[in-house]
């Protein structure tokens, strides 16, 4: 089963992954930044926007074949939070198919461990709990504490809640299912067998990816860039999305 995806503008080819509960509506504005310089293809992740679901079970490696099915042979590859895992996945498990690779906001073990900093594992298993009473309450919880610390938090949460919006409503299994994979996947140790150029850009304000597993992913992949926004919290995208696209465009490009 393959993802429903969008196609933008021109150019080199760009694929774009949403993370957690949202759709590829999130990438609005950034992609009007972006269209004149790539082709971009906006990914509605499996059981997120007009994407099915997986079936119960599913693996990260099916999350990222599902998308590899849909987008071009060759492309670099942008992935926010949770689909900065699927797009590192889809880097490892299919390297000739992704010429560069970009996380924002992104780790490679979302959870918090000794030595390792991140979401606490019982904030995670709070949301899990909640799913099955509210999945609508835990979205707009989730929505909130991605915009937690942004000099405009009021807005990002505005402009994210308009873009869940604007799509059907995430499956509850998916939902469920993503939220899985946060908590379990830890492809720290498979960082350092990424061969394609890897940017990585987070935000100084971030709760959820704190500038400690930043600082600590730089060891893990010596060979990558990363650009730490001063202002921006868990969706840099939305509240500088200026900066962050001429961060994507020097990576890709070139400064112009």
């Amino acid at each position: 089963m393959s993802v429903y995806t969008e196609q933008h503008g021109r150019g080199p080819h760009l694929v774009l992954l949403h993370g957690w509960g949202m759709n590829g509506a999130v990438w609005r504005e950034l992609a009007t930044r972006l269209e004149g310089d790539f082709c971009l293809h906006i990914v509605d992740l499996p059981g997120f926007g007009h994407s099915p679901a997986l079936a119960a079970g599913a693996t990260l490696a099916d999350w990222a074949d599902s998308v590899l099915a849909a987008v071009p042979e060759r492309a670099a590859w942008l992935g926010w939070s949770l689909g900065g895992l699927v797009a590192t996945q889809a880097a490892l498990q299919a390297p000739t198919r992704v010429s560069a690779l970009i996380t924002l906001a992104s780790s490679p073990r979302f959870v918090s461990e000794a030595g390792w900093p991140g979401i606490k594992p019982e904030v995670l298993s709070g949301f899990e709990q909640q799913l099955a009473e509210d999945h609508h309450q835990v979205v707009n919880r989730f929505l909130a504490l991605q915009a937690m610390g942004s000099e405009h938090a009021r807005d990002d949460i505005r402009r994210l809640r308009d873009s869940l919006a604007s799509k059907p409503a995430p499956d509850p299994g998916a939902l469920a299912a993503g939220l899985g994979l946060l908590g379990e996947v830890d492809l720290r140790t498979r960082l350092a067998d990424l061969g394609m150029p890897l940017l990585r850009l987070y935000g100084r304000l971030d709760g959820l990816v704190p500038r400690k597993a930043a600082a600590l992913t730089d060891d893990l992949a010596p060979a990558s860039h990363s650009h730490m926004e001063p202002k921006a919290s868990h969706a840099p995208f939305i509240s500088h999305p200026d900066a962050t696209a001429e961060q994507i465009r020097r990576f890709l490009h070139g400064p112009r």
